[in-house]
């Protein structure tokens, strides 16, 4: 049976932070379920992940992920290395292959400065610059590709991905109901929302 997705979401690794951003709608075929989806997620203070596929599926492998990074805070008392989560993330879906159907990027910074991995739904990963998942990512991505540089302000990189979700919402019919952002820097994780940042 034919199963129709969609959402947008969007990430941005900087030298010292990250910029996440996704839209909120959910989808279940041509229904929209949700208009207030949330899919970026906290996974510890200095890591955030956003979620694209089965919603279920995907908020499992969260779960899990804030697991192990509780887990390895205490054990070496020190935070997960990003590198570290997104390694947990690719054997979890690996190992659970065809059954989990997610993709997520995993965003955060640690000793090495920000950090952006793209996990598939076999587990393949990839580090990142910047990237786009979800069936608005075609029209996402071609807005980052234009403007990203390694040396923007956190600011002008939050625009971007704003931006970058906005063109999305215009296109895709599955993306919609505005746009959410989280930025995790040196000093932990924070929210926003689009419409706080652009207006254009």
């Amino acid at each position: 049976m034919k199963v129709l997705k969609g959402t947008t979401t969007v990430g941005m690794a900087l030298k010292d932070f990250v910029v996440l951003a996704a839209d909120r709608r959910a989808t279940s075929g041509f229904f929209i379920s949700h208009k207030r989806a949330r899919k970026i997620l906290r996974i510890d203070d200095h890591i955030a992940a956003t979620i694209s596929g089965y919603v279920g599926d995907a908020q499992w492998l969260v779960d899990r992920l804030r697991v192990s990074a509780a887990l390895y805070r205490v054990n070496n008392n020190e935070p997960m290395p990003v590198s570290a989560a997104a390694n947990v993330a690719s054997m979890m879906l690996f190992g659970n292959r065809p059954l989990l159907i997610a993709h997520v990027l995993i965003g955060g910074v640690d000793r090495q400065g920000g950090a952006l991995y793209s996990i598939d739904w076999l587990g393949t990963v990839t580090r990142e610059k910047f990237t786009a998942t979800g069936s608005g990512s075609p029209f996402a991505i071609s807005i980052l590709e234009s403007s990203y540089r390694e040396d923007m302000e956190e600011e002008e990189a939050i625009k971007l991905a704003v931006r970058a979700v906005r063109m999305a919402l215009r296109r895709d019919p599955g993306s919609g109901e505005g746009v959410d952002i989280v930025v995790v820097d040196r000093k932990g994780y924070k929210e926003l929302r689009g419409e706080e940042v652009y207006s254009g």
